[in-house]
């Protein structure tokens, strides 16, 4: 499997627009979750987040909203923030457009926020264009910092070494609150947060 760790900023330019970090001179880091909720996951993840006292972000797929209200509820009243990852984790790329955005517009009814994140970071410039006007319009992010949390492949440690050398002031990371990605997390988001903590630094949502 391959993917980068980090986004270069050739890359970038292929999706104009896109918020890839978060300018800071603090130590922040704004840590992401995709994929959720799950019923095992994301209340491993939230209690995480709050032994140590840090905010994150969860882009959320609409199907899961719909079926976990109440663990969607419990993100918004612990003080983070959501995003859209559309209601049945398309690839934009696979899709037509049309049926790409009216699937962001079905999840949009669950999930209040003008953040969307595309699953797979994959989307074409016209659904890039058309997202960032009415009836939408919305902020799309992507990282600066992917944790291979997904890739079985990976220890834990390895995802650990992956996030905390790759980490700088205003970085968004990617992790994933999915089954897939657990038997990783489990054990290497703990640490991540520990590391970061030890050194004085911040997690946050984005605004």
């Amino acid at each position: 499997m391959f993917y980068l760790i980090t986004t270069p900023r050739w890359v970038r330019r292929f999706f104009p627009g896109c918020i890839w970090e978060i300018k800071e001179t603090r130590p922040v880091v704004y840590l992401t979750f995709d994929d959720g909720p799950d019923p095992e996951v994301t209340p491993f993840v939230l209690d995480v987040l709050r032994d140590h006292d840090m905010r994150a972000t969860f882009f959320c797929i609409g199907k899961n909203v719909e079926a976990h209200p109440d663990l969607y509820a419990r993100i918004l009243s612990e003080g983070h923030r959501t995003g859209n990852h559309t209601h049945h984790h398309l690839n934009g790329w696979k899709t037509e457009d049309n049926v790409y955005l009216d699937d962001i517009s079905k999840a949009g009814r669950l999930i209040s926020s003008d953040l969307f994140r595309p699953p797979y970071g994959r989307i074409g410039r016209g659904q890039l264009g058309r997202l960032k006007r009415e009836p939408f319009p919305m902020r799309p992010v992507m990282w600066s910092v992917l944790s291979g949390d997904f890739d079985p492949k990976i220890s834990p440690a390895r995802c650990v070494r992956n996030v905390v050398e790759h980490a700088r002031p205003g970085s968004i990371i990617t992790f994933h609150d999915s089954q897939k990605a657990f038997p990783v997390l489990r054990e290497a988001l703990p640490v991540i947060l520990d590391i970061f903590r030890s050194n004085g630094w911040e997690g946050e949502g984005i605004s």
